[in-house]
């Protein structure tokens, strides 16, 4: 072969090595990248098409608008008519500051993208090619105002769902913001010490405190472990003094009693008993150190990021102190998943989509996320919350001729003033609401100043949902 064919053959091998990379790289591109490019808030193309298509709207399950678009002026306007209502919720779609929450995450629904061929072609005959379509939420309106209204001037969040199902019905985070006035008072929301554009319900990390005992009562009775303890007000783990509240001593109990009047001294004694893998392995069913899947951005719960944990350190995780660090979201599903013979749902805020014909293009069924214990051990602990509710330290969540299950929990957090909890469901004997109420730094118990507040949703939830 002479100089000149060799140089052609070479060429020719860089040219195929060149056009295969090529092939390749657009392959991965089309795979891996385009999705993400096209969901990006920041996209122009996104930006572009909403000049020209309606951007859907945002109902409540009962099909009250929340969120809405006019076109005016050849611009497109959101509107909020209930402002801050639902700001974490919704949050909200502004070229300047992007887009969050629902706004953000089902974007392509609302302007319409992605739909079906077929969708498509129905819509352009009938002439509605330029509308986004709509989404319906699984919340209730009327159970957000009270929500709302039971935390203004408090900090913290109010999470109520449907434990049978995994629907939200109520979903509050303060404080919080009005997305319609974002372009005048973003300088002060971003500078705001109280963090407001923070949707504490879903990324708002808490120590739980005693509303964790529920994971470590269900850890013990999937273990078999010892169920008898003797508490003297006080005990010192390695070196470290753990008191019970005012340093009551309960003496013998069991873990009905000790779960009752929230014993410190018997639950951590459980927690070395169990051992890490134990208890860690029971926090992990209720989905601690796992991404919840849900409609909205949310943050893991942490049980340990330790890779060994110490006798010092299991007894205090066992009470919920700790590292321990939960969301509302994942401790209202602990509530449920006991409401619900002990599976755990998979939580939606979306019960639905659809076009601007009022046609359904998608619904979201419920999904069981998490089989957590048998229903044994879910009726065992139920029957306990009614106790605690009945004669202990829920006292103040009873509803008259209803059941209330729950359990307070009171957390220690680094500052001075203690996080108040409590996490329930109602009617006991057939829950149809569950419910996790955090007041941040309330420096109140959480049978003092959290089981009240869970009461009065709970009542009114029960008049409202089947």
């Amino acid at each position: 072969m002479d100089t000149t064919a060799k140089r052609i053959v070479k060429v020719l091998i860089l040219f195929c090595i060149l056009l295969g990379s090529l092939v390749l790289y657009l392959s991965y591109f089309e795979i891996f990248v385009v999705a993400k490019i096209q969901d990006n808030p920041y996209n122009k193309r996104q930006w572009m098409r909403e000049e020209y298509v309606l951007r859907g709207s945002i109902l409540d399950r009962n099909e009250k608008v929340l969120a809405s678009s006019i076109k005016q002026d050849k611009q497109q306007i959101r509107n909020y008519p209930f402002k801050n209502l639902y700001s974490h919720v919704i949050g909200y779609s502004f070229k300047e500051y992007g887009k969050t929450a629902i706004e953000k995450n089902y974007n392509n629904q609302l302007l319409g993208i992605g739909n079906s061929p077929l969708t498509k072609v129905k819509d352009k005959i009938m002439g509605s090619d330029n509308m986004g379509n709509n989404v319906v939420l699984t919340i209730d309106h009327t159970l957000q105002k009270n929500a709302d209204e039971l935390l203004r001037g408090k900090k913290g969040s109010i999470v109520l769902m449907n434990p049978k199902t995994g629907e939200i019905y109520a979903m509050v985070s303060k404080p919080d913001f009005d997305p319609n006035t974002m372009r005048d008072d973003w300088q002060d929301i971003i500078e705001n010490k109280e963090s407001p554009l923070i949707n504490r319900a879903t990324t708002g990390l808490y120590t739980p405190g005693s509303v964790f005992k529920m994971i470590t009562a269900t850890s013990v009775m999937e273990n078999n472990s010892n169920q008898n303890y003797f508490c003297e007000g006080k005990t010192n783990i390695g070196g470290y003094v753990l008191k019970d509240y005012h340093s009551i001593a309960h003496g013998n109990v069991d873990l009905e009693k000790a779960l009752i009047y929230s014993c410190n001294v018997a639950f951590s004694q459980m927690g070395i008993e169990l051992g890490e893998e134990k208890l860690k392995s029971t926090a992990q069913k209720y989905m601690f150190d796992k991404q919840i899947p849900f409609d909205i951005m949310s943050k893991k719960s942490i049980f340990s990021e330790e890779v060994k944990m110490t006798k010092t350190e299991l007894g205090v995780s066992a009470i919920g102190q700790g590292k321990v660090l939960v969301t509302p979201l994942n401790m209202a599903m602990v509530a449920s998943t006991i409401a619900n013979d002990g599976n755990m749902m998979k939580p939606f805020l979306v019960k639905e989509i659809i076009n601007s014909k009022n046609r359904i293009i998608k619904m979201q069924p419920p999904k069981i996320l998490s089989h957590v214990t048998n229903k044994e051990n879910a009726n065992k602990l139920r029957d306990i919350m009614i106790q605690v509710v009945e004669v202990g330290t829920g006292k103040k969540a009873k509803i008259k001729n209803v059941r209330v299950a729950g359990k307070t929990g009171t957390a220690e957090n680094g500052s001075d003033k203690e996080h108040a909890w409590f996490i329930g469901f109602a009617p006991a004997n057939d829950p149809k609401v569950a419910i996790a109420v955090v007041l941040e730094n309330e420096g109140k118990t959480g049978g003092t100043s959290a089981a009240p507040i869970a009461r009065e949703i709970l009542k009114n939830a029960l008049n409202r949902v089947q």
